[in-house]
């Protein structure tokens, strides 16, 4: 694997791993990222994950689309500015502050992606 993809492929794994994680093992899920009322919505945000993981394989296997690349990026900063607003409002735990850093982490790559690609 190229040095290049690694990083989009860690966010598909991660994105695959939070997106089943509460389906396989709620309790553990809990455990890491805090008690939660309506188990619908958790399981909701999970299954919303997915479509992403196809975005990420599909423009790592097939073809460079600036639409993909911008869709992913605002994924990236939705979760990341839920994670940060919710932390603030002491709403959720820390560990969401390690999703924040991730998804801006993500969203550098991605934004380095397109002026990889536009140069071209």
């Amino acid at each position: 694997m190229k040095t290049d993809k690694i990083l989009p492929y860690s966010q598909l794994f991660y994105y695959l791993l939070t997106a089943i994680w509460p389906f396989v093992h709620l309790e553990s899920f809990f455990a890491v990222t805090g008690p939660k009322t309506d188990i619908w919505l958790v399981k909701t945000v999970s299954l919303l994950l997915f479509p992403y993981t196809f975005l990420i394989l599909y423009i790592m296997h097939v073809r460079y689309s600036p639409l993909i690349t911008v869709t992913i990026i605002l994924g990236c900063l939705g979760l990341a500015g839920i994670d940060l607003y919710y932390y603030l409002k002491g709403v959720i735990r820390w560990v969401y502050l390690i999703d924040f850093i991730l998804e801006l982490i993500f969203v550098m790559y991605w934004i380095f992606y397109i002026k990889m690609n536009t140069k071209k």
